[in-house]
């Protein structure tokens, strides 16, 4: 259906103006905000999200190999915040906050840079199925670090990992943005094949880095492509901290403009949204958000795609909610993936990586099916 009309008289070639919106579409919320209901099912989802988040949190960090009970981490908690509480033994101090609580925070950080960059994606393209692992933007920036440990790099000392995945990151989006769009939109196939065209070139580079590589580099490697959280220290934690605090402050400012946008470029345009800035703004704080996440975990694909998905399911697809929400959704993802890869095949360690494509893989099946059911196919 069309979002705008030719008025009568309207001189050929002139932009129609915007199509006038029916009574029942004046009465449905607008971006400027939500109805009671809808707000108090937004207030209502963060908290359980956020209570939820605590909760796997301090489960994560007692369970293991060696155990610690809930009661006992959350008085060693204390006990570091001069709250209260009580210090464990040495052994399990050590355990606490060198091992789990460093590996918590950077399960925390990821899965919220992810969920909020698979949001932003989806808004950017105005597409469901965008999303930075399955259309190769975690790949292309898996290559930038990958080529840092590969060519031994170090100009930027800890930063020079997030530096080239970055670079890499942006380079990638960059090309799948011009490459997926014809005649002014986004097209489902294109962007699904250009996806699989960057996953397989990024595939292929960093077979070459392997090629060339040493057993040190190539364990290292390895690690990129299986995606982990095993080797979570508090210098990894400080590392990706600014990147990933920097564009998850920074995207609920343009909650209102995805919201303009899903409209259509046309009727954005017309709303006083300058939409080809706010493209590029969103693309510079995707790659920000997906060169933070790999640069310490590997390439963690489809948690972008499920968790703005669930989202949408349970509290409509307005922005305001969605794009803090899914950081705060995909926080929690990550760390109940982190605890069930720790968990269910011990002693060994599920790769992440592998867990999270292995669950998301169906989804994006039936959303797949399910979106060409309702387009009434792609021709």
């Amino acid at each position: 259906m069309s979002l705008s009309y030719e008025a009568p008289g309207t001189p050929p070639g002139a932009d129609p103006l915007p199509a006038p919106e029916p009574a029942a579409s004046r009465a449905a919320p607008t971006a400027a905000g939500a109805p009671p209901r809808r707000r108090w099912g937004s207030a209502w989802l963060t908290g359980a999200l956020a209570a939820v988040l605590v909760l796997l949190a301090l489960v994560s960090a007692g369970v293991g190999a060696y155990e610690i009970p809930l009661g006992e981490v959350i008085g060693s908690v204390q006990h570091r915040l001069g709250l209260g509480g009580a210090a464990l033994d040495r052994v399990g101090e050590s355990v606490l906050w060198n091992v789990r609580l460093p590996r918590v925070v950077l399960a925390l950080l990821v899965g919220a840079s992810l969920g909020c960059a698979g949001a932003l994606m989806q808004g950017v393209f105005g597409n469901p199925l965008a999303e930075p692992g399955v259309i190769g933007i975690s790949a292309g920036a898996a290559v930038g670090a990958v080529a840092a440990i590969g060519l031994g790099l170090s100009f930027f000392g800890n930063w020079t990992i997030t530096a080239c995945a970055f670079v890499a990151g942006l380079i990638t989006v960059g090309a799948v943005y011009l490459l997926s769009r014809n005649g002014g939109k986004t097209e489902v196939v294109t962007l699904i094949l250009t996806g699989i065209a960057v996953n397989a070139f990024a595939g292929a580079l960093i077979g070459l880095f392997i090629f060339f590589a040493d057993s040190g580099q190539v364990n290292q490697i390895t690690f990129w492509q299986l995606g982990s959280l095993a080797q979570a220290t508090w210098p990894k934690v400080l590392a990706v901290l600014p990147c990933a605090l920097a564009g998850l402050a920074l995207a609920p400012f343009y909650s209102r403009k995805l919201d303009l946008l899903s409209l259509g470029e046309r009727p954005a345009r017309h709303l006083g949204v300058d939409v080809e800035r706010l493209r590029l703004a969103l693309i510079l704080l995707v790659a920000l958000l997906t060169a933070a996440a790999v640069a310490v975990a590997g390439i963690i694909s489809f948690v972008g795609l499920l968790v703005p998905h669930l989202l949408r399911m349970a509290n409509g697809p307005g922005h305001r909610f969605l794009v803090p929400g899914s950081a705060l959704a995909g926080a929690v993802v990550l760390v109940a993936g982190d605890l069930a890869a720790r968990t269910l095949a011990q002693p060994a360690e599920l790769p992440l990586g592998v867990l999270t494509a292995l669950l998301g893989s169906p989804f994006f099946f039936w959303l797949l099916r399910r979106t060409r059911r309702k387009q009434g196919g792609w021709a």
